[in-house]
């Protein structure tokens, strides 16, 4: 700074005819007096969040018969319920794989499982599922998925099965 005037800047970029920034280049020098420093935290998470918004709707709006492989981070919670009795609550934070080969999707994924039931004893267990479907015509997906869940309290371990089919039309 110069007697606290900003020194002019050579314009990077000739005049722009739509006035997004000025000939004599004081929109320019206005943008690159922003730095890394005035940039809070607050609005780094922000940027951050916006940014995961942004990928999820990519995803989300993606080609139907996209296929997309890799590693991802699934983070569920379900609750239980006998009738309107609430019974607890388990949430995973597991880790996984997803990958398709032509018309077989497959994936795995696992990691800890925290168990909190309604009288507020909690424990944490190890769980994970692998899964797959099969596109057996145009319109139907047969699936199917094994899980397995850690015993709270030395008791056995849980596994579980799904098998279906989805038909779309």
């Amino acid at each position: 700074m110069n007697g606290g005037k900003l020194a002019q800047a050579p314009l990077l970029f000739p005049c722009n005819p739509d006035k997004l920034y000025s000939c004599d280049g004081e929109n320019l020098i206005h943008h690159l007096r922003v730095t890394i420093p005035q940039v809070t935290q607050q609005r780094k998470t922000k940027m951050i969040k916006t940014a995961f918004a942004a990928a999820a709707a990519a995803v989300a709006f993606a080609a139907p018969g996209a296929a997309l492989a890799g590693p991802y981070v699934n983070v569920e919670a379900n609750s239980g319920f006998t009738g309107s009795d609430y019974t607890g609550t388990t949430t995973d934070a597991h880790v996984g794989y997803a990958g398709s080969t032509g018309a077989v999707s497959y994936g795995i994924q696992a990691g800890p499982s925290f168990v909190v039931t309604d009288g507020g004893d909690s424990d944490t267990v190890l769980s994970g599922k692998v899964y797959g479907s099969v596109a057996a015509t145009e319109s139907l997906d047969v699936y199917g998925e094994l899980s397995f869940a850690g015993g709270i309290d030395g008791a056995d371990n849980g596994y579980g099965t799904k098998v279906g089919v989805t038909w779309s039309f």
